[in-house]
């Protein structure tokens, strides 16, 4: 009998004609109602989901019964109630490295942004201010030979830091629940404790995992520790950062400017964070080019399929069961 498959978000199509050509398959449309409704009436009898971007827990996963993994184009998996996904023995997997170098070099992009004021300035020209010299008011800062620190030195944090230290000659400063050596020691990075790395970061970029430790893990309190011409970059999740203690210490200039991919509330669909001309706002596009993304869908296709071929995927996010 054919696995049934549940395609809860859009995928590359190469990826889905796969799908289609292996098992029954069933595509989520937004167009067509309820999307929690959907998934409700298709996971009934569906052996696996693939999809990225949404939340899936008991309310719409406990009609399923027999499903066996979901397999999430991403690397972050806050979406998922992972608790009840392990209380039903339903495999979750992810698809971590290949979006690493992209990543980073969003997150670098968002600091160049921010510290060069490029997307301000973008609008000065565009609006037929350059008949005279950029004032003064404008100018940005320079980032070759500063101090970068990095909240979190995973993957995507070294990589972020390697584009400093290489091609910025930055100093690295780091913090993370555990020390990193085998990543900081070819960067020459310091582990310290967050305040430290506040008072003496040029640039902040926050790369961490969301969990209970790292909620609100910048908040007023930490803004206060921060130098005034300090740019924050954010390329983790929304809720790592006071979103509100953001944008008072983006107003009152307590810090330079922020680079943003991520928000509290996901599409960000009006902000104050709009009306500040030093607050660079993406809408989520950290792994957003056509390469990753297509390489991130075959990941989630090949654990998919280890899956329903009754092997352990490759990158299982809760590899207890068996």
């Amino acid at each position: 009998m054919q696995h049934k498959v549940v395609v809860f978000s859009q995928i590359s199509n190469s990826i889905l004609d796969q799908l289609k050509q292996k098992y029954q398959v069933v595509c989520v449309d937004p167009k067509q109602g309820d999307v929690n409704d959907q998934i409700r009436e298709y996971v009934v009898d569906a052996d696996a989901l693939i999809g990225a971007g949404r939340l899936l827990n008991e309310k719409n996963l406990s009609s399923a019964q027999k499903l066996k993994i979901i397999s999430s184009v991403s690397v972050g998996y806050d979406n998922y109630d992972l608790a009840y996904l392990n209380s039903r023995k339903i495999w979750l997997a992810n698809t971590p490295h290949v979006l690493t170098e992209t990543t980073a070099d969003l997150a670098f992009s968002l600091l160049v942004s921010a510290a060069r004021r490029i997307p301000e300035l973008d609008v000065w020209t565009k609006s037929g201010q350059w008949g005279r010299t950029v004032p003064e008011t404008l100018f940005g800062q320079d980032i070759f030979g500063k101090t970068l620190g990095i909240i979190g030195l995973g993957n995507i944090g070294a990589a972020i830091a390697r584009r400093g230290f290489y091609g910025f000659n930055m100093n690295v400063l780091y913090h993370s629940r555990n020390e990193k050596p085998e990543l900081a020691q070819p960067l020459n990075a310091q582990y310290c404790d967050l305040p430290d790395l506040l008072k003496h970061a040029d640039f902040v970029v926050v790369a961490v995992n969301l969990n209970a430790d790292s909620k609100a893990l910048i908040g007023e309190k930490e803004f206060a520790l921060m130098p005034s011409h300090a740019v924050l970059v954010n390329i983790s999740r929304g809720a790592v950062v006071d979103e509100n203690a953001l944008i008072q210490a983006l107003k009152q200039k307590q810090i330079f400017a922020a680079g943003l991919d991520v928000y509290q509330k996901e599409p960000l669909q009006a902000s104050e964070l709009f009306k500040l001309p030093n607050a660079i706002t993406l809408p989520h596009v950290g792994s957003a080019t056509a390469q990753t993304r297509h390489k991130m869908a075959e990941l989630a296709y090949r654990n998919l399929v280890q899956a329903l071929d009754g092997k352990q995927p490759t990158y299982l996010v809760n590899p207890e069961f068996k």
